[in-house]
Formats: structure tokens, sequence, C-alpha cells
């Protein structure tokens, strides 16, 4: 699935994945691919992505997320 990973000065990542982890307000969420639509908040933590390769972290303040369409967009603080 597509990943973006954007704060308000720079693009932290902007690739694919096969799992992303994220920090919500109410615990820990993930997704795969083809999951459900969603907008939901983010709390201070890491965002882990699930490459073909690796796995990547990269901590954010705070933020939003939204998935649709086997894309993940992260708005990070």
């Amino acid at each position: 699935m597509r990943v973006e990973i954007i704060t308000p000065d720079k693009e932290l990542f902007k690739g694919e994945a096969r799992s992303v982890t994220v920090p919500g307000v109410d615990g820990s969420m993930g997704f795969l691919e083809n999951h459900a639509p969603l907008i939901t908040v983010l709390k201070a933590g890491d965002v882990k992505l699930k490459t073909e390769k690796d796995v990547r972290t990269f901590p954010v303040n705070g933020g939003v997320v939204e998935v649709m369409n086997n894309t993940v967009l992260v708005l990070a603080e």
C-alpha cells in the first residue's frame, strides 16, 4: 500500500509499505492492505512502517491519519 508521512516542514516518507502502525489517541492501530476507510487523531509516539526490506520508525508529536483506497496519509506534527 502507498504511505505518505508529512510534517509542516518536510516529507518524512513517501513509498510502499506492507503494514503501518500509528499511535492513536485510544491506543496503537495497525493498517494492512485493503483496510476500511478511516480518519482519526494521533497522539505523540512512533509511526512504524514495515517495508519489503526493513522496519522504519518515525517519531511524531500527534497529528491525523487518513486511510483510503490502499493509501495511508499521516499528517504529523
